[in-house]
């Protein structure tokens, strides 16, 4: 069975844009430069040609990626309310040591951004805060080493 792509309601329907916009406006421009570079004559030596059935590689491959997540995705349900413990969806204060606290959002990997404080639940520090509970001492190792932080709040 395939993996399950957990998304936010936003990035579900930026998928579908990015999608829509993959199938109909991207391909249709493609289809014209490819028709172009054709018109030109020797395709072997066709410098558009050749760039243009790259790109075209890429589009198919990248609306074949979309359409597989889009077929089996779970919705992450950010509105739950109260939460006693971390869960995908949730949005999590933490603080370490004497640091200022931090919100971050525990969203799946096709959403994370890290500069955006949305964290995997894939990742190290997501992996490890996943069934914790506000009060808990978490240590997470990361590519940078060991950091341990409290969880001040969850919502």
């Amino acid at each position: 069975m395939a993996d399950v792509h957990y998304l936010t309601a936003e990035g579900l329907e930026k998928l579908k844009a990015e999608l829509d916009q993959l199938k109909g406006p991207a391909r249709e421009e493609l289809a014209k430069r490819l028709r172009f570079a054709i018109q030109q004559g020797d395709l072997s030596e066709n410098a558009d040609y050749i760039q243009a059935k790259e790109e075209q590689g890429f589009l198919e491959g990248r609306i074949q990626e979309l359409t597989a997540i889009l077929n089996n995705y779970q919705l992450i349900d950010e509105n739950a309310g109260a939460r006693d413990t971390v869960q995908i969806g949730a949005r999590i204060t933490i603080q370490e040591d004497s640091y200022e606290p931090e919100t971050y959002h525990i969203v799946g990997p096709r959403e994370a951004n890290p500069v955006a404080n949305r964290i995997s639940h894939e990742s190290p520090i997501g992996r490890a805060m996943l069934g914790k509970r506000i009060g808990d001492i978490v240590t997470a190792d990361t590519p940078n080493g060991s950091i341990t932080f409290k969880i001040i709040a969850i919502e």
